[in-house]
């Protein structure tokens, strides 16, 4: 007579469930996404690596299309990010919230899966954009090429928080149109696609890639701006947390509405 040896499965940090979650990069790894992902900073980085103020662009660590590398890696990571975690829409009008409900899996351990799948699904654009940086001549030193492009990906987090409250606040068929125009329209404000400067600077510091964006460059700027003023680090990594702590708890909360769970 044999005994059957059953393999436990390995848990992740919080809880997570290791199968469950290397399923769920797997149903994010489809090509419409992939080319979505991909194509749009790509495009948007050749059109406007070579843009830049009059007169030529002196910065202290690199040059004008290694700053527009960085933004497009923010942008095409925040994209990512926010498009993967905003199919929870379309979870949740399968039915699979209620499955949620009745299944032992705890809510957090669930928006953890969902957030981490994201965020890897948001470093294909990064190392696209970086890849077509090295070849367009962005220059940099080897330090702000990895920390530059480490912070770009890792800030995709706080747009997963956005992606998964847009997807349980929103129908699936509004919804899977949102990232792209809402993630534009903020990347603008954000300084990340042409050097903003005066009032729309000022008003650029209080938008949610702001925080990201400038963080990211620092590396290549030490806080330089176009128009002559200096970006605070300090304000930088308080627009980060301010927005991460307000997307999480709008997730969190859209989230508990959507599974009558705790």
């Amino acid at each position: 007579m044999t005994t059957a040896t059953v393999t436990p499965r390995r848990a992740l940090p919080g809880g997570i469930n290791s199968t469950f979650f290397a399923y769920e990069l797997r149903r994010r790894l489809n090509r419409q996404t992939l080319i979505f992902t991909l194509l749009l900073p790509a495009v948007l980085y050749l059109a406007l690596f070579r843009t830049g103020p009059s007169g030529g662009v002196d910065l202290p660590h690199g040059n004008f299309a290694a700053w527009m590398m960085i933004g497009m890696a923010v942008y095409g990571a925040a994209v990512a990010a926010t498009s993967s975690s905003a199919t929870i829409s379309i979870e949740r009008s399968a039915g699979w919230m209620r499955t949620i409900r009745l299944s032992p899996m705890r809510p957090s351990a669930y928006i953890l899966v969902k957030v981490g799948t994201s965020v890897a699904m948001a470093i294909v654009p990064v190392v696209i954009v970086g890849v077509l940086g090295s070849l367009t001549g962005a220059e940099a030193s080897a330090q702000v090429w990895v920390i530059s492009l480490v912070v770009a990906w890792l800030g995709s987090a706080i747009f997963a928080a956005l992606g998964i409250g847009l997807g349980l606040a929103l129908k699936p068929e509004i919804v899977m149109h949102m990232p792209g125009l809402t993630l534009t329209a903020l990347a603008f404000l954000g300084n990340l696609f042409i050097p903003l400067s005066g009032v729309m600077l000022d008003i650029s510091r209080w938008t949610p890639m702001y925080g990201v964006a400038t963080l990211a460059r620092y590396p290549l700027t030490d806080g330089y701006t176009f128009d002559g003023d200096h970006a605070s680090l300090a304000g930088a990594l308080i627009n980060i947390a301010l927005w991460l702590v307000g997307f999480t708890v709008f997730a969190v909360r859209r989230f508990k509405g959507s599974t009558g769970r705790a």
